[in-house]
């Protein structure tokens, strides 16, 4: 009996992927190879986020998905980045993230929106795609210009922080960090412990 349910199981699957056109199955091996390039090769080399990775490979998959489904039924444009807003705030309405994860997160959920519903042919797709990843390597590369990195340290020696010790602090923050620093601002300042937080900005 389990066996016979099954295999009618099994049957209706079939069935339904049969039903699907094979543009579905090209959009969709062109969004996974673009997201994977974009996320595995140029995203987690750089900031090692595993967490990330998983988040932005889920909401780009269930949003190309949805929104291919949503899209016989003639979905506009704008109802497409209205369910963009949606996933996007049920994620994030109560964390804190930096703007450059939330550029990522903007560009799973774009290229979802894009491989599931633009009309063209299968090298527009792929010119579309292969631009976005372009840009986007570049602008993380050092070609177009250097990389910057913000750090808060907790610093102990709160004599520096006045301003007449501006240039004594940038030494000893350099000297501690092993860094060219070019930019800090104090934060919190712990006169019992002896101890200020400051965000400190260098080049990588």
């Amino acid at each position: 009996m389990l066996i016979e349910k099954w295999n009618d199981g099994s049957t209706q699957t079939l069935e339904l992927l049969k039903q699907l056109p094979l543009k579905f199955f090209m959009r969709m091996l062109i969004n996974f190879i673009a997201v994977l390039i974009l996320f595995r090769l140029v995203y987690y080399p750089r900031y090692k986020n595993s967490e990330n990775l998983f988040t932005y490979f889920i909401f780009n998959t269930i949003i190309f998905l949805i929104t291919y489904l949503l899209n016989k039924t003639e979905m506009s444009m704008g109802a497409a980045f209205g369910l963009f807003a949606v996933f996007t705030m049920l994620r994030y309405r109560t964390e804190n993230i930096s703007a450059k994860d939330m550029s990522y997160m903007f560009l799973a959920i774009s290229l979802g929106l894009i491989n599931a519903i633009s009309k063209g042919g299968w090298d527009e797709f792929v010119l579309i795609n292969a631009l976005v990843i372009s840009i986007t390597w570049l602008l993380e590369s050092n070609w177009l210009m250097k990389k910057q990195t913000t750090k808060t340290v907790m610093y102990d020696n709160i004599a520096l922080i006045k301003p007449e010790n501006h240039a004594e602090l940038m030494a000893d923050l350099e000297l501690r960090m092993g860094r060219k620093i070019h930019h800090i601002a104090l934060g919190d300042v712990d006169f019992l412990r002896d101890s200020v937080l400051i965000k400190v900005t260098y080049f990588d």
